[in-house]
């Protein structure tokens, strides 16, 4: 199962502040070095192809507060620690960005924002430096609520993932969708627009590709089901797709519940997600509902790309919001965003939880390192392995 076994950080930011670990694979810890600082609220990172960069979006808005300070940040990667350094200008964007992105060849630096629904592609220097957005065609079509973008394994396509809203008393549902572009020296044109029932009961929130086949997995938040869809050169992604899977152990659980990251493992025979409960205010104070937060393990059907759902492990926390696989892939750490008080009394803290992937692909907790976030959340985690 093992592939190469490079040196792998791990990186988790509380509020501004992106806290560096080395990995240690075979004792399953993580031992923090150091930290770089950001001007606003970490939210999203993703590394240069080369490793060599990390680029990291920031901004003070969060959920429901939009915010005005919102930047895209390089950092140099020490390749022989891991450590990060400031690489050129950072880059003020539109409004707060959800996700980021680099394309296939990176050479492109592509950023999601939410609301409004949106997206920018900025030009990467020879050098790795933030340079200016590649001005784009009015009219492309990007959805309700952007939550992931990625280009496509033949970097001829790039993908917009669209969450869509729930339904409130004030309100009607907000329509999800996949949105797909033809990309080409950083201009997109819009494809398709993927999306069942006109998008209405699908709320798409992130997807990751099989490495070697044309498969796409895509977490579907808002109904907690997991799709499979083919990769296709007209529409990006094949209009239906070819299977759909429940994420929960429990489907008719009465907890608010949602979907949450997906990762394919680099040997294409697992699919790694998270469940993620939604609390509620009591008394000013967010409490945990019960239902899941768990990590599911599906098994792929080499032949056909099928997800069988082999295992549900409790995460020990509440609100998974991210994870990373370190390169060997046999290490899983997930992030709890926040401290939760449960209804009985106790409080979950926030904190980073090790498990060990086993051969057959079923996770086994090694330990959980509690995070104490303040009045900050511990909002997005990744691994990287070094050059």
């Amino acid at each position: 199962m093992t592939m190469s076994n490079p040196k792998t950080m791990y990186y988790a930011s509380v509020g501004p502040l992106l806290k560096i670990f080395e990995v240690d694979v075979e004792g399953a810890q993580l031992r923090e070095r150091g930290a770089a600082t950001l001007p606003a609220n970490i939210q999203y990172a993703w590394a240069h192809p080369s490793r060599r960069y990390l680029y990291v979006v920031s901004s003070n808005g969060g959920p429901g507060v939009p915010g005005d300070k919102h930047f895209a940040n390089a950092f140099a990667i020490d390749p022989a620690t891991g450590d990060l350094r400031s690489h050129g200008e950072r880059a003020a964007l539109p409004s707060r960005p959800i996700h980021a992105s680099l394309d296939r060849s990176g050479g492109y630096l592509l950023t999601a924002y939410n609301d409004p629904s949106g997206l920018t592609v900025p030009r990467l220097g020879g050098d790795g430096t933030i340079g200016a957005p590649v001005a784009q065609q009015p009219d492309l079509d990007t959805g309700i609520y952007a939550h992931q973008i990625l280009a496509t394994p033949s970097n001829r396509c790039v993908i917009l993932v669209t969450r869509g809203n729930n339904s409130t008393t004030s309100k009607p549902e907000d329509p999800g969708a996949i949105k797909t572009f033809a990309f080409d020296n950083g201009k997109l044109s819009n494809l398709a627009s993927i999306a069942p029932g006109k998008g209405s009961g699908f709320g798409p929130r992130h997807l990751d590709f099989h490495p070697t086949k044309p498969w796409v997995f895509v977490s579907i938040e808002r109904q907690n089901k997991l799709y499979a869809y083919e990769l296709s050169e007209a529409t990006g992604l094949s209009r239906e797709p070819i299977f759909i899977k429940e994420t929960l152990s429990n489907p008719k659980t009465p907890a608010s519940q949602g979907a949450g990251a997906i990762h394919v493992h680099a040997n294409g025979k697992f699919v790694y997600l998270t469940n993620r409960t939604f609390p509620a205010r009591e008394g000013g104070r967010e409490v945990s509902q019960g239902g899941e937060d768990n990590l599911v393990v599906y098994a792929l059907d080499q032949n056909s790309g099928e997800p069988k759902p082999v295992q549900h492990i409790d995460g020990r926390g509440v609100q998974l919001r991210t994870f990373g696989i370190d390169a060997s892939g046999r290490l899983l750490v997930a992030a709890s965003i926040m401290p939760m008080l449960r209804s009985d009394g106790m409080t979950v803290s926030a904190g980073m939880t090790v498990f060990r992937i086993a051969e057959e692909g079923a996770l086994s907790l090694a330990r959980k390192y509690d995070v104490d976030v303040g009045n900050s959340q511990q909002f997005w985690s990744g691994m990287i392995a070094l050059p």
